[in-house]
């Protein structure tokens, strides 16, 4: 058994190594400490705790077993998963979080004098607030969680699903949430606290399902903060103050990170949150383009073009995650450098499908961090580029965005690719990209096509070069 002084004591030590967990996230060279800031801290936190039961009960003894095989399960999936899937893992892992949440506070509920809450009608009214608020928001990341679970997985079409009085549905099921949340804390009546968690879990699908494939690096980011507050209430309700320090971390970082990608897609950040975008028709802009002619080319047709640039821009993308070409990629810049051309790798915020997607595969490869740069800081050098080469990169580099008001990206920060000299665009097809759209950059007459696995034709313009 531990003091309560002392388990006050190790939860504040862990709350600082998660804050220098998330500091040295916010950094691509200091991430690796970072994410051991975070191992050592949530060791702690987990270590002290089941220290502090004190009660080395069988109970007990079943709990740490269901520990140590759902961490070893974790720690199997860590390892096994690919960088494609990464994505969907992320989303699944929100799923249990928020599912967890819903369990704690139905525990919370049920038998409040083992949380020292009070008694089953008679619970503190702050703590009825602060599970009411982590069921709700825990059932909204579980549901919204699996829902972008399968539009990943490709289980679900990733094209919005949407129904006339949608989001007067939402708004009308979020007052009757927030009366519930109100009578529980009243009457105390446990047909309330039911409600409460299954009109949560349907208001996670509804808020996810009219989000098209285009806006999921957005719903990942979302989806991750209502879990870091899901956590946060619950934490509250326990009184456990690791639990507080890293949901309202996970919550706020979450936030953050939405608003970052709101403003790479040009979306509305309240928007987001209520789940009332990416409800446009993703016909638009398609059609007859496909029939235009384009330019096709080889790998000695790219290596000649690099071969005699100056500067070479490289655009990123999913198409590079599922070919697992970046280590071809990494090859083929070495040997660019040594012909004496200038690279760098131009970053889009919402390429792939989760925030950072593209800079983790870059980093699995050891591209250089000063050799990456974010929209902003490229961008302007597109005019002056001799040769981009887009590999699998589709709509955050469609001119459309800027150019046709109707087009569900219309209004989207994307790279100017198409004020480089030369495009060199690696793609398997013409064939639109996750928003559905056709990319008006294969049309152009500065690009060339090579339609080749991401890989193989990156490797064989390295035997070219």
């Amino acid at each position: 058994m531990i003091s309560a002084n002392l388990l006050a004591i190790f939860y504040l030590i862990s709350g600082v190594l998660f804050i220098l967990a998330l500091r040295g996230l916010s950094s691509p060279e200091t991430s690796r400490q970072g994410n051991l800031f975070g191992i050592i801290g949530m060791t702690i936190a987990i270590g002290v705790t089941i220290i502090s039961v004190g009660n080395f009960s069988t109970g007990f003894v079943y709990l740490v077993v269901l520990l140590l095989i759902g961490g070893l399960l974790g720690a199997f999936i860590a390892f096994k998963i690919p960088m494609t899937a990464m994505p969907e893992l992320v989303a699944g892992f929100h799923s249990l979080v928020g599912l967890a949440a819903v369990f704690v506070a139905i525990s919370a509920f049920l038998n409040p004098e083992a949380f020292n809450l009070g008694f089953p009608g008679n619970i503190k009214i702050a703590s009825l607030i602060e599970m009411s608020l982590g069921a709700s928001i825990g059932a909204v990341t579980f549901t919204g969680s699996v829902i972008a679970f399968l539009k990943l997985r490709g289980i679900m079409s990733g094209s919005p699903i949407t129904f006339v009085g949608q989001h007067y549905l939402n708004l009308i099921l979020g007052i009757i949430l927030i009366s519930l949340i109100f009578y529980l804390c009243k009457t105390q009546v446990n047909t309330w606290f039911w409600a409460i968690i299954a009109i949560s879990f349907l208001l996670g699908i509804l808020l996810i399902i009219p989000i098209g494939g285009a806006d999921m690096p957005v719903v990942i980011s979302m989806l991750n903060s209502y879990s870091g507050w899901a956590a946060a209430g619950i934490g509250f309700t326990l009184e456990n103050t690791a639990l507080i320090i890293t949901g309202a971390l996970v919550g706020s970082s979450g936030a953050i990170l939405s608003y970052i990608m709101c403003k790479g897609m040009n979306r509305s950040f309240f928007n987001v949150i209520l789940g009332g975008w990416g409800a446009t028709d993703q016909s638009s802009s398609s059609g007859s383009k496909e029939q235009k002619p384009v330019k096709n080319g080889n790998a000695d047709d790219a290596a000649f073009l690099m071969k005699n640039a100056s500067s070479v821009i490289i655009v990123p993308g999913y198409g590079m995650a599922v070919a697992q070409a970046q280590h071809a990629l990494r090859e083929m810049v070495d040997a660019l450098k040594k012909n004496g051309v200038k690279v760098s790798y131009a970053i889009h915020p919402v390429a792939g499908r989760m925030p950072g997607h593209m800079n983790v595969l870059l980093a699995e490869a050891n591209v250089p961090y000063d050799e990456v740069f974010e929209l902003e800081e490229i961008n302007n050098d597109f005019a002056n580029c001799d040769v981009a080469y887009v590999i699998g990169a589709n709509d955050v580099t469609n001119p459309v965005a800027k150019t046709d008001p109707q087009s569900p990206i219309y209004g989207m920060p994307i790279l100017d690719v198409e004020k480089s000299k030369s495009v060199l665009f690696v793609k398997r097809s013409l064939s639109p990209g996750y928003a559905g759209i056709d990319n008006d950059l294969f049309y152009r007459d500065n690009t060339l096509m090579l339609f080749a696995d991401a890989k193989k034709m990156t490797e064989d313009i390295s035997k070219n070069l």
